[in-house]
């Protein structure tokens, strides 16, 4: 028989350092192997922003060509008012320009102020008169 007063030595159960550790590691590499994946949903996102704006370049650009006969290379004329961008401290990604425009034409490009991937190529977004919207350089 026991004696009461003996202390009774048991130990709960638990999971050991090296199994939590084990456990840390292996979060570890499924985490390394997803992030990459995600660059390309997160440049297909941030691209979405680019097509947008150069859609509304578009629109007010054949709004001022029916006003004026003319396009205009100023996005002030045509009534744009870009968002802040993210090297003035806002949130756009994206610079919008309108890098030529004439009597019967003109071009809107986007370019990207953030390398997506790393790889050096700043994504440019194009679109002209005909609505035509293409990537330019992919990043």
């Amino acid at each position: 028989m026991r004696n009461k007063n003996t202390r009774r030595t048991g130990y709960l159960k638990a999971y050991s350092l090296s199994e939590i550790l084990i456990v840390l590691c292996i979060i570890g590499i499924l985490i390394y192997l997803v992030v990459p994946n995600q660059t390309s949903v997160v440049t297909s996102a941030k691209s979405i922003e680019a097509q947008n704006m150069l859609n509304m370049v578009y629109s007010l650009e054949k709004n001022y060509f029916y006003k004026n006969s003319k396009y205009s290379n100023s996005l002030s004329d045509i009534g744009f008012e870009p968002e802040k961008t993210i090297d003035e401290g806002g949130k756009a990604v994206y610079k919008i320009e309108v890098i030529k425009a004439d009597l019967n034409s003109f071009e809107a490009t986007a370019t990207s102020l953030q390398d997506f991937d790393g790889d050096g190529a700043y994504n440019t977004w194009q679109i002209d008169e005909e609505k035509n919207l293409k990537e330019i350089v992919k990043d």
